[in-house]
């Protein structure tokens, strides 16, 4: 299967299963904005609290956050991003496009031309204004990273929480970014979720607790399923770093248009609060309540996309096989992240006695888990709508049901059946499921 028919089918399953649509596809679209479907919200739900869990519910050094999305204009003069986040366009002046000057060569990508503007640059933050009356100073800016919004609360967090060094603080919010040559489906968007963590210590424990992010945050992704020679460590060359860090290793994922990054991990040294307390003239120094010292903490920073991470976890979780003559679709996301557990199945649904014991069943696994019922096709074709969307387990009710209250529980991944007792079945995807 070529990189471009993987690609394909992924973005096919999506649509077509109620993963990811198009946004507002109804007017034509608008270019990389998408919206999740039912399946797609749950498995992006899952993502975030799998994340918030391993970094926030399982650590005792961090904390969480929610930030707001709109921010005062000052926040981004001190940031740099007032100046300085941009990007470098030319113009075609055959075919009249706009590229970014670092992703072409000398020859225009649409018509082979060679002849192009100068570069300009071109700010990626969108601008809003705030009030009635739409002037220079009602202008303000949708944020383009969740991180300011940690830095100018760091202060308020150790007021309040009388966090000790080294200690993190955790948020997961909307970005937006003015992309200009955005794509790869969800990978590169204008409208994006991140997943940040701001890690704040002592100048001599940087580099080593940079070190010990780099690895937590690469084992997650195993954790939750992906193969391990689909992911690799990229440690930035001094020429990539940005002015303020000191070091940066990014989390890559081999999609099917090539290696990508998932997660950067960065050494932001103290530059951030540095510059917060110059333009707020506010002092966010840190002080030692027992050692009495007073300085700007470093800060390391492991900064992940929801929706290129969920991106990931679909395409590597695809798989297709043959199967009597005909090709399954599965979709083998991991116990934690596949939006639907169980699906509950009766075999003739024109029997009523049947469809009340399978809807009973699933109003009462519902109470732990997430299950759907479905019978609106013959029970080999559910089983593969099931297979496709990534259920890890289905159970039918058949007509040997009603008389021993028996269920047949089928494993996704094997498709192995096994008889269970109807009134233990509660108890048998609890030990399934915590495994």
């Amino acid at each position: 299967m070529s990189h471009e028919n993987f690609m394909e089918k992924i973005v096919s399953l999506c649509k077509r299963r109620g993963f990811i649509f198009q946004s507002s596809e109804i007017y034509g679209g608008l270019g990389s904005v998408w919206d999740y479907g039912p399946l797609g919200v749950e498995l992006k739900r899952n993502v975030k609290d799998a994340w918030w869990k391993a970094v926030v519910h399982r650590r005792d050094d961090v904390v969480g956050l929610d930030a707001g999305i709109l921010m005062h204009p000052n926040t981004w003069r001190a940031s740099g991003h007032a100046e300085n986040f941009s990007d470098i366009l030319v113009d075609c002046r055959s075919c009249k496009k706009r590229f970014r000057k670092d992703h072409i060569g000398d020859t225009c990508p649409e018509c082979g031309s060679k002849d192009f503007t100068d570069g300009r640059a071109f700010n990626l933050m969108m601008q809003t204004h705030l009030g009635a009356v739409e002037d220079e100073n009602s202008l303000c800016y949708l944020r383009p990273e969740t991180a300011q919004g940690i830095f100018v609360n760091f202060a308020n967090v150790v007021d309040t929480t009388r966090k000790r060094l080294p200690f993190g603080i955790a948020q997961i919010g909307k970005s937006f970014r003015n992309e200009i040559t955005p794509g790869n489906f969800v990978f590169r968007t204008r409208e994006f979720e991140q997943m940040e963590i701001e890690y704040f210590t002592d100048p001599a424990d940087a580099e080593r607790i940079h070190s010990e992010w780099v690895q937590a945050r690469f084992q997650w992704y195993l954790d939750l399923g992906i193969r391990k020679e689909y992911l690799q460590l990229r440690p930035h060359g001094a020429d990539e770093l940005a002015h303020y860090a000191k070091a940066c290793t990014d989390i890559e994922y081999r999609f099917p248009f090539g290696w990508a990054e998932l997660e950067g991990v960065a050494n932001r040294t103290d530059f951030d609060l540095q510059q917060h307390s110059k333009f707020s003239g506010k002092d966010l120094q840190y002080q030692d309540n027992i050692s009495g010292k007073k300085f700007f903490p470093y800060i390391i920073e492991p900064s992940g996309g929801v929706d290129r991470a969920t991106l990931a976890f679909l395409t590597d979780a695809y798989h297709e096989e043959t199967v009597n003559d005909a090709t399954r679709v599965v979709l083998r996301l991991s116990k934690t992240l596949t939006p639907t557990k169980i699906a509950v199945l009766p075999l003739l649904k024109k029997n009523a006695e049947i469809v009340t014991m399978a809807k009973r069943i699933k109003a009462d696994l519902s109470k732990s888990f997430v299950t759907v019922y479905d019978d609106t096709a013959a029970i080999g074709k559910l089983y593969r709508r099931q297979d496709e969307v990534g259920t890890f387990f289905c159970v039918t009710v058949d007509v040997d049901s009603l008389s021993d209250q028996c269920v047949t529980v089928r494993h996704r991944d094997t498709m192995a059946q096994e008889r269970i007792q109807a009134d233990q079945l509660k108890e048998y995807f609890v030990q399934q499921f915590s495994t």
